[in-house]
């Protein structure tokens, strides 16, 4: 099948002709909390190829470098210039105030001062930067609430690297870096890798899988306000993208730089998610990692530089 042969599946976006012509790469993106998606587009001579990874991942921007943030809502797309980028960005979110962030998955310490190197900036609407700080080593998964928290979900050279925050495997930021949620202890295993995050309302899920003998990948249900936590078996090991809506569920794993990828759909059935159906559809374009994000049951999919919206 393909993707605009199912109802719930919808085109969003596409990177226009006209920037492909002019040398723009489309590169990090992410969705806010009122459903917009942000695309931040780079000059080809700012970037530098990877062999690997494959796909839009493997771009590697010179440092400082300048972009363009395109947000998409609706019909109505806004752009504004965005200077002096001065991080190699793995993320790029969404804040209140149409303000937004750019953080970088790495961090490294300096051992004659003692403190970590920022990796996470804070941009004005406009568009110039406001404010640096640290959140972490090793981010594969972030996502921003509606009230401007950051979560992360970390991977093993983060968990085991030495970053006190990263070494729980999860953590919740204010746009001031300061720590403002852990585990504590409420997690079933240990973390080793995060994989996606959503949120749903005032909730945010993070996706993880441990490393233990026991192992597994679970779904974590965290309530800002209260510091709450839950955590779930998930009936998908490992996967790219995470979206819930009540007691449904969507969740895809990708065929790694390839046209396809398997939708799962879930139920919760009171104390567990059990998958009731499988399918693999092609989509419009190769599909890599980052490619997924979970915002109020709707999962984005980056496939190439088209991105479709998935309904739980």
């Amino acid at each position: 099948m393909t993707a605009r042969s199912d109802a719930a599946i919808h085109d969003v976006w596409r990177l226009p002709a006209a920037d492909v012509m002019r040398g723009r790469r489309a590169l990090w993106w992410t969705v806010g909390p009122a459903g917009e998606l942000a695309v931040l587009l780079v000059h080809r001579r700012h970037l530098q190829r990877d062999r690997y990874p494959k796909g839009w991942v493997g771009w590697r921007p010179d440092d400082p470098f300048s972009g363009e943030l395109v947000t998409i809502a609706g019909q109505e797309e806004r752009r504004i210039p965005v200077e002096d980028i001065r991080i190699r960005p793995s993320h790029l979110a969404l804040l209140p105030d149409t303000r937004f962030l750019l953080v970088s998955g790495r961090t490294f310490r300096d051992e004659a001062e003692g403190f970590w190197e920022p990796n996470a900036v804070v941009f004005s609407p406009s568009g110039s930067p406001e404010a640096a700080f640290c959140i972490g080593d090793d981010i594969p998964a972030l996502v921003t609430d509606a009230h401007g928290g950051i979560w992360t979900a970390y991977g093993d050279e983060g968990i085991y690297g030495g970053h006190p925050e990263s070494g729980a495997g999860l953590a919740g930021w204010n746009t001031q870096g300061q720590a403002t949620w852990a585990p504590e202890g409420r997690l079933p295993d240990h973390p080793l890798e995060g994989c996606t995050a959503a949120t749903e309302g005032e909730r945010v899920w993070l996706v993880w899988y441990s490393g233990s003998g026991k192992g597994g990948t679970f779904l974590t249900r965290i309530t800002p306000s209260t510091g709450d936590v839950t955590s779930y078996r998930s009936p998908v090991r490992l996967p790219d993208g995470f979206a819930v809506r009540g007691n449904r569920a969507v969740l895809t794993q990708r065929d790694h730089n390839k046209r396809s990828v398997e939708l799962i759909r879930a139920e919760f059935t009171g104390d567990t998610w059990a998958v009731t159906s499988r399918r693999r559809f092609r989509v419009p374009g190769r599909v890599v990692i980052r490619c997924g994000q979970g915002r109020d049951g709707s999962l984005w999919l980056r496939t190439g530089d088209t991105w479709l919206r998935i309904e739980a």
